[in-house]
């Protein structure tokens, strides 16, 4: 079992930039990929950023690309989504994740362990 917290959340006007931390602790061995999420009211969670923890490999979903950037100090077991250039629309619960698999790091479906969430609240 990985245990996942994250922070750095919080509320900035529509422009501004946040940087979100997820520190892993626990059975951190054979973990393959972390990725953030995002979920907001009314609307299915989405997978938004990726990295492999094997090769450092990153995917974005479309609507973040460009803006946000996932990265991941091994030495902290934390893994990082800077997002710049924030828009309401991006508002939502954040959370990030890690998952085994050996599956492409951008196939969200088998992500198995879970942060309790960080909320980003961007006003216009």
């Amino acid at each position: 079992q990985v245990q996942l917290v994250e922070s750095g959340g919080g509320s900035v006007q529509a422009g501004g930039s946040l940087r979100l931390s997820c520190v892993a602790s626990g059975d951190t061995g054979g973990r393959t990929c972390m990725a953030w999420f995002r979920q907001a009211p009314g609307k299915e969670r989405q997978g938004i950023a990726d990295i492999s923890m094997t090769n450092g490999d990153t995917n974005y979903r479309r609507s973040v690309k460009g803006r946000f950037t996932i990265s991941i100090d091994d030495a902290k077991n934390t893994v990082y989504l800077q997002m710049n250039n924030l828009k309401p629309e991006d508002s939502a619960m954040y959370y990030c994740a890690t998952k085994a698999s050996a599956a492409w790091c951008g196939y969200y479906a088998d992500y198995n362990d879970w942060g309790q969430g960080t909320q980003v609240t961007v006003s216009s």
